[in-house]
């Protein structure tokens, strides 16, 4: 079973596009194959690492990817991901890629320059800066389940749920300050990370470290919010409307954007993860976007043929069993299925017929019996002798 993307590439679901591509950089170096020859292990991360990269640095892709998992990108994002280098625009990547392992993951190089100036003009450097930290502290992404009929997946639905999670404080407007108001931290001056220069035999290295004192916000609350304890989060209840597709299949998952965890004193909320789970049903087994259903036929209906009353997923219908129809026959509904995920129609319907035997008869159904089984016609010769020539001309078709 393929590993999530976000976990593949250890970055969050609100990861932006340079968290991304950073993370990716920095493993595809880890696991590239000219650093690891003849090591399948390092190959096959490499191909996974790559093909994590090419749906979550691609809009559409991550897009669907968040919104249907894997089936949602469908085969398309192996196409390059077994291509040693992918993701790598140039040897610029490459350099910037290792600039981030050693040079603190400051992002970026010293003046702008190219990679060899770094190396040979002085060593690495944290890259440029932030001016300011965002505020507060990013939500946690929050989970939760959702159980559909198949009639709710073959159509589509729109689910309204009350759900429990981390809210912003009304009574501080999420800041987590009496006042309203934040201070600059004095540590960091607002930037939210702390540095550390040491020099190497490489030149310089500078690490860069979140901010002791503020954890990172820049920002620190004095008087704190007696209802959140200065949090900026509290726990509440709200309600959520799901809009599920049609053709959706258990344990495909819908994200949806900022509907997560509040984010503590104004942090930027987490997302809300829809694991979808189907109902099994009771009449109905399905088959990717076709739903079968089985059908006991008495054998004087499979013999002269009949039509019976059959369930669908929207009522019943008569459906036509032709003359001597055999058992375990599929018989098919077009477009009587589940419909299909990314548009255009529907699955289909198939009606498996079995033939339905009573356990026990007796009086004039058994006499009825015994005088059917001594014609030709409806039961087959089935004596000892006749077997054994069946046999015996059979050997002899075969050696002659």
């Amino acid at each position: 079973m393929k590993r999530d993307y976000y976990e593949v590439l250890g970055v969050g679901r609100s990861a932006d596009k340079d968290e991304i591509k950073k993370a990716y950089r920095k493993l595809a170096l880890k696991y590239h194959p000219d650093k690891n020859p003849d090591n399948k292990d390092a190959e096959e991360h490499f191909k996974e690492v790559n093909e994590a990269y090419e749906v979550l640095s691609n809009d559409d892709k991550r897009r669907r990817y968040d919104q249907f998992g894997h089936a949602g990108v469908g085969s398309s994002a192996a196409s390059s991901g077994g291509q040693p280098g992918a993701g790598y625009g140039d040897i610029n990547d490459i350099f910037s890629a290792f600039n981030d392992m050693f040079g603190g993951g400051g992002g970026g190089r010293r003046g702008g320059g190219s990679p060899f100036e770094d190396m040979f003009g002085g060593g690495f450097s944290g890259g440029g800066r932030r001016s300011r930290a965002s505020a507060g502290i990013h939500g946690t992404d929050l989970k939760i389940r959702l159980k559909l009929t198949l009639e709710e997946i073959a159509k589509g639905v729109e689910k309204t749920l009350k759900i429990k999670k981390q809210i912003a404080c009304q009574e501080c407007g999420g800041s987590g300050s009496k006042s309203g108001k934040a201070e600059t931290c004095q540590t960091c001056h607002g930037t939210g990370e702390v540095r550390q220069a040491s020099k190497t035999m490489f030149g310089q290295f500078v690490n860069i470290a979140a901010c002791p004192t503020c954890g990172g916000e820049g920002q620190v609350v004095k008087d704190r919010c007696t209802s959140c304890y200065g949090e900026g989060i509290k726990q509440g209840e709200v309600t959520v409307k799901i809009n599920v597709p049609a053709g959706v299949q258990d344990g495909n998952y819908l994200t949806l954007r900022g509907q997560g965890n509040a984010g503590p004193r104004g942090g930027v909320s987490g997302d809300l993860i829809v694991v979808l789970e189907e109902i099994p049903h009771e009449l109905f087994n399905r088959s990717g976007d076709d739903i079968i259903y089985d059908l006991s036929v008495g054998f004087p209906d499979l013999v002269m043929g009949t039509k019976i009353d059959v369930p669908t997923l929207e009522g019943h219908i008569k459906l036509t069993i032709p003359p001597a129809t055999q058992p375990n026959t599929m018989l098919r509904i077009s477009g009587k299925g589940i419909g299909h995920l990314k548009g255009g129609g529907f699955g289909d319907q198939y009606v498996r017929v079995n033939v339905f035997v009573p356990k026990d008869v007796s009086g004039k159904d058994r006499e009825l019996l015994k005088e059917l089984k001594k014609s030709s016609g409806i039961c087959p010769v089935t004596s000892d002798s006749e077997h054994e020539k069946s046999i015996f001309e059979k050997a002899k078709d075969i050696f002659s």
